[in-house]
């Protein structure tokens, strides 16, 4: 190898004795060991520059990099923007290291181009009991279908994420792992599936995707990069790993007396968070759990609150660590493993087996955790013990009910209070039991904004069809008050749902004040339980369907927000219906037209 003339380099100057090192190094290498330690070079400045201005030096003139002989794609499937943020830091990593790497949404991937790929690196959530995420699902209908191409020459690895919770855990992620491999396709790792507390897991497999691909063209990771759990780019100074703790400015109920549910508006302040967001994006709100639950617990388990237990290696007293940090009233499989080693239970063993899975999730419907901690007690517990089978505290995602631009600085939430009862006890969901007990005004919870790109208003012109159930209305409130604001000149048109007129008619006065102004044009309720008008949305829009198909004709945008398990499906076959009868068209023709609204995102689900 030449040695180096310090004239030469550019960038910050090496001392007398680096440069000395650096000499009797190269004077030792091969073409090979030195395009493996170009790619060290550029690892080792990506770490240093992710540590910190402190210690990152001076970016160079002219960064080393490895050459690298293939592309590589990285695809996201992503509901709540988990997936796409771990796609984007796997994107930005290869790129550090040289490789040649774009990042997509699968929503907005021509599926077509698959057999024109080298190297495919897959990021799957799982949407429910199995499904791909809703902005995914054209993708996947595109692989799985019979218009697939052979994938021979791709190497691909599956990033799948999902929650244990449900029994097809990751399924989304599975499917695509086993549907690439029929399609001929080579796996370049083995898939791995994530739980809600994904950040070591995904990051391990990010690790091993890039140092696989490193190999290929003679190089190799540097040491240390990588090793850490993934960091998200900060687009704001607060975020999931970082949230804003919010004041509670007020928190109403909307629904009138005599209702057979509670829902409630909740405005926050996000003065001096930075925080921005758009029509259609979500707020996460880090809840904790209600202190009473707490010690219904520690009864159950006879631990002392005040014992000490470790939580990300922070010792924290097990009270406190269970109020903001576990999720402990949902009990999932992986619990039920957890506490059958703990207990002994031979009743709870015989529930682990997959051949139990129908039995095992009838048992979950019907147990929290504090259920099965009572039912089969042990005396061989310990703070630590019980902890390893808890998950994380989970934020809980809800749609945005108001624009900035008629409301600076706050976010309006649409809350539907989870209440019941089993075995005996009431129970609440953890979030919006908070804010129904324990978020009186001037109450403070962290918050962050989730992004929905795939939920947004088009241009001010364009006329859009807005269709809700329940607190599924709360995005058109947004929408509504962002368009009077920008005065904008496009048609709109709301189809609500709920159980009364009387008790139930969410924001009534706001509908009929934005109808008399024009900045709502039409609008349709559907009340399910009013004996003289009993309906559901979808019968609204088949009574209406030829003014629907004239406005989608007409360019119109379709949204749907609410239920995701009957609201969704009985709306989109409904929307199918009505272009065929309207639209004269045969069954498959109209499941094309609706395709078609989906792919130019003129059809967009909010759903949950």
């Amino acid at each position: 190898m030449q040695r180096v003339d310090p004239s030469q380099l550019p960038g910050p100057a090496l001392s007398a004795e680096q440069l000395r090192q650096v000499n009797d190094l190269s004077a030792s290498l091969n073409a090979r060991q030195a395009l493996w330690l170009s790619g060290y070079f550029a690892g080792l400045e990506a770490a240093l520059a992710q540590a910190g201005p402190a210690l990152a030096a001076p970016p160079p003139a002219v960064a080393p990099t490895v050459a690298s002989a293939r592309t590589l794609t990285i695809l996201y499937g992503s509901e709540t923007g988990n997936s796409a943020a771990l796609a984007k830091i796997a994107a930005a990593e290869a790129k550090a290291l040289g490789l040649e790497a774009s990042v997509v949404d699968m929503a907005d991937y021509k599926p077509r181009r698959l057999k024109e790929e080298q190297d495919l690196l897959l990021v799957a959530s799982t949407y429910g009991e199995g499904d791909p995420p809703q902005p995914a699902i054209g993708f996947f209908e595109f692989v799985e279908g019979r218009k697939a191409p052979s994938l021979a020459g791709l190497r691909f690895g599956v990033l799948a994420l999902g929650d244990s919770t449900y029994e097809k855990y990751c399924e989304a992620g599975k499917r695509l792992d086993r549907r690439f491999e029929e399609l001929g396709a080579t796996r370049l790792l083995p898939r791995v599936d994530c739980d809600v507390d994904y950040d070591e897991a995904a990051s391990a497999w990010t690790r091993e995707a890039l140092a696989l691909l490193v190999a290929d063209i003679g190089g190799q990771l540097a040491p240390g990069v990588g090793a850490a759990p993934l960091a998200e780019p900060q687009q704001s100074v607060h975020d999931k790993r970082n949230p804003f703790v919010a004041r509670i400015l007020d928190n109403l109920v909307l629904t009138g007396r005599g209702s057979s549910k509670e829902t409630r508006h909740i405005e926050i302040s996000l003065e001096g968070s930075g925080l921005t967001f758009e029509p259609g994006d979500a707020l996460g709100v880090m809840a904790r759990n209600n202190p009473a639950v707490v010690d219904r617990v520690l009864e159950a388990l006879g631990l002392d609150g005040a014992a000490g237990v470790k939580v990300k290696d922070r010792e924290a007293r097990l009270a406190l660590a269970l109020e903001e940090h576990f999720e402990i009233t949902t009990a999932t499989p992986r619990f039920l493993e957890h506490w059958a080693g703990l207990s002994g239970a031979d009743d709870l063993e015989r529930l682990i087996g997959p051949e139990r899975a129908e039995e095992r999730a009838a048992f979950l419907r019907e147990h929290h955790i504090i259920d099965v901690i009572r039912a089969f007690p042990t005396s061989e517990v310990t703070p630590e013990s019980f902890v390893a089978g808890l998950r994380p505290l989970q934020p809980r995602l809800y749609s945005i009910a108001s624009s900035l631009a008629a409301n600076p600085d706050e976010a309006h939430l649409t809350v539907s209070t989870v209440r019941y009862m089993l075995h005996g006890e009431e129970r609440c969901g953890v979030a919006s039991g908070f804010f129904a007990k324990l978020a009186a005004p001037d109450t403070r919870a962290p918050v962050y904004v989730q992004s929905n790109p795939h939920f947004r208003l088009p241009a001010d012109d364009v006329p859009i069809i807005m269709v809700g159930a329940g607190t599924g209305v709360a995005p058109y409130r947004a929408f509504m008050q962002e368009r009077e604001a920008r005065g904008a000149s496009g048609r709109s048109w709301l189809f609500f749902g709920e159980r009364n007129f009387v008790s139930d008619f969410l924001y009534q006065a706001e509908w009929q004040a934005y109808l008399k102004d024009k900045v709502l044009s039409r609008m349709e309720v559907a009340f399910s339980r009013d004996r003289w008008g009993k309906a559901y949305v979808q019968h609204r829009m088949l009574e209406q369907g030829r003014d629907l198909f004239d406005w989608l004709e007409g360019g119109a945008h379709f949204y749907v927000c609410g239920d995701a398990a009957r609201l969704a499906p009985d709306v989109h076959e409904t929307l199918i219906a009505i272009i065929e009868t309207h639209g004269a068209r045969s069954r498959e023709a109209a499941e094309d037209y609706v395709r078609a609204l989906q792919d130019g995102h003129r059809y967009q689900r909010d759903v949950y």
